[in-house]
């Protein structure tokens, strides 16, 4: 899978070494309760969610990378290109642990997951499915282009679909 760099991040490939910070991302309640696809907190919940993302890569050729702070080597969190059995499309998505909010990491490893969907992928649409509550997360879905497209359901919660099409 292809690594990207971008101005202060690398979004490289997940892998089993990332467990740890993984992790402790996703045991913080905060984190977890922003996500549409539902995870626990529990160290278990995280295996199963890397794992996912891992196989997820596997089966695509694709999938979220590892987001890591160029300045620091430092874990930020997971961002990338997404479409798993029963997505309504190819979608990106991010997950930054807490101490990384509202450094504009999020935007930028989201701008970069869009341009490989569409450069890359050759997507002519891509989407991100948003928790209602998750006003950080549609910030950033605004900030790096989309647009309110609708509401669906997607395992059993009602989520906003933002979304694009690819620019002429």
């Amino acid at each position: 899978m292809t690594m990207l760099e971008t101005e202060r991040l690398l979004l490289r490939p997940l892998t089993g070494e990332d467990f740890d910070d993984y992790a402790a991302m996703l045991a913080d309640p905060d984190v977890a309760s922003g996500l549409a696809e539902s995870v626990g907190t529990s160290p278990a919940d995280a295996w199963r969610s890397l794992a996912t993302f891992i196989g997820h890569r596997e089966i695509r050729g694709y999938s979220h990378w590892a987001v890591v702070e160029k300045a620091t080597g430092s874990f930020v969190g997971r961002a990338g290109p997404w479409q798993p059995h029963g997505f309504p499309g190819l979608g990106v998505g991010w997950c930054l642990a807490r101490r990384h909010w509202g450094k504009g990491y999020a935007a930028e490893a989201g701008r970069a997951a869009l341009a490989y969907c569409f450069t890359e992928l050759a997507a002519e649409q891509v989407i991100s499915l948003i928790l209602p509550a998750n006003a950080r997360s549609i910030a950033v879905a605004e900030r790096i282009g989309h647009r309110y497209l609708h509401d669906t359901e997607y395992r059993g919660q009602s989520v906003h679909v933002y979304g694009q099409q690819r620019p002429t």
